[in-house]
């Protein structure tokens, strides 16, 4: 062979190499961000297993007549789980800052096992008294704990194991696979009472099946967990000298973490409007039934959930503040008119319409707000800098939405909720305007 030949033949074999190590980069990351999907789904349907029931098991824990203040007390439990999630957003961001993303993110489901475990074997108010409501509230701060640890450390493992250039498009699964969380529950709760029980039976037993399930996809995932690789990002950073807590060096970026907070208060808020609370509106404000009030749920969250890739890939393309500023314009100007219309419907049909305009809002924010707190920090604080300010603001905000529509519901001023909610949005939308695109200005390969 010539020369000349022999060099194209080392041409080829090095482009070939080159090609071989670029898909077998791609299938390792397309493997960790689906394991690490998978993991998060499974947390976000055990803790949300509690909203999709709550209408079937409130009576078992709050005794009394009147379903509107049986649906309060369960909503005041359900934002008990909020309201611990900041110590696992700083437990679990400190464990996945100091030790690695695997570890922190294989000890969140695990917590989160035990509490889906405990709600499923529960005695009942009737059984044991007070006692019942008090451990009920119990799993409910295990759940919350595993939360707030789960949410940052695997916004941080997501975004730090995409390309650069799919980034917006890969974290935005973490919202696939929280909107999925909670549709699989919905579809649990549907399946349940459209195929295997009553309504009596549901309200009797039935109510614990999915949180026996949930304990088991919890095992499932931690051992699919087991065998995630550890994000490059993290493995560069160990060079660094780690002499502070966590939580003290994330005190030297108090800008960012002011920016997690405001563009986090509206957007958490819409959230758990359109998902949470929605099936109770639903139920007690619409006056549909049971089994339209679980279809239109169950549609709405399937439209959710389709629009989240969308949203994150137009992100790649267009930058991430152009959605979050598309969030914040459209939910100040028509939260009030769509709540009112949706509360004035009959119509199933129509309420999924409303619901669905409303994610077309939503996801401006859902879709890319992981990826956006990811790329505010550097590797060394970005797992707490993400969970800790974030899960404040969701305890404050997202949390509370629930009960404070069913309060204002319980007074006989619902619409106040309608302005509450457009107040958020509208103070989310000045940090919008005024920050950053992180997608040009991302710190994401800062490791100090």
């Amino acid at each position: 062979m010539s020369s000349s030949g022999r060099a194209r033949a080392a041409v080829a074999t090095a482009h070939a190499r080159d090609e071989s190590l670029d898909l077998a980069d791609v299938r390792r990351r397309l493997k960790a961000i689906f394991v690490g999907s998978v993991g998060n789904l499974v947390e976000w349907y055990d803790f949300y297993a509690y909203a999709a029931f709550a209408l079937y098991f409130a009576g078992s824990f709050f005794p009394g007549n009147d379903p509107v203040v049986q649906q309060l007390n369960s909503a005041i439990l359900f934002a008990i789980g909020f309201i611990v999630r900041p110590i696992g957003g700083w437990l679990f961001g400190h464990l996945g800052d100091q030790y690695g993303r695997r570890k922190a993110l294989m000890l969140s489901v695990l917590l989160m096992c035990f509490g889906s475990l405990m709600i499923a074997v529960l005695p009942t108010y009737a059984s044991i008294g007070v006692a019942a409501p008090v451990l009920l509230g119990l799993a409910r701060m295990l759940q919350g704990l595993s939360l707030g640890g789960e949410y940052g450390t695997s916004a941080t493992y997501l975004s730090e194991v995409a390309d650069e250039k799919h980034r917006g498009f890969y974290s935005s699964f973490q919202y696939v696979t929280l909107i999925g969380g909670q549709l699989c529950a919905i579809l649990v709760l549907l399946i349940l009472e459209q195929l295997f029980l009553t309504p009596e039976q549901l309200r009797a037993w039935g109510w614990r099946i999915p949180f026996a399930i949930g304990a088991l996809l919890a095992v499932t995932a931690l051992l699919m967990r087991r065998n995630l690789h550890e994000t490059d990002h993290f493995n560069a950073s160990k060079h660094v000298a780690r002499h502070e807590s966590s939580v003290r060096a994330l005190m030297r970026y108090p800008r960012e973490v002011l920016v997690v907070v405001g563009l986090t208060m509206g957007g958490t808020t819409a959230f758990y409007t359109y998902t949470t609370y929605m099936q109770k509106f639903l139920k007690l404000s619409v006056g549909l039934t049971d089994g339209q009030t679980t279809m239109v749920t169950a549609g709405s969250l399937l439209f959710a959930l389709i629009l989240q890739p969308t949203y994150g890939a137009l992100s790649d393309r267009i930058g991430r503040k152009p959605l979050l500023v598309w969030f914040g314009v459209t939910g100040t100007l028509f939260t009030i008119p769509l709540l009112y219309a949706l509360q004035s419907t009959k119509s199933a049909f129509v309420a999924f319409l409303l619901i669905a305009t409303a994610w077309l809002i939503v996801a401006g924010y859902t879709s890319i707000n992981a990826v956006v707190k990811a790329e505010l920090f550097p590797t060394r604080v970005r797992a707490t800098g993400v969970g800790l300010p974030y899960a404040i603001t969701v305890a404050l905000f997202g949390g509370t939405a629930e009960s404070i529509a069913l309060w204002f519901k319980s007074i006989g001023v619902e619409h106040w909720f309608y302005y509450y909610l457009t107040a958020v949005i509208a103070v989310s939308l000045l940090v919008y305007v005024s920050m950053r695109d992180t997608k040009h200005a991302s710190a994401m390969h800062r490791h100090e």
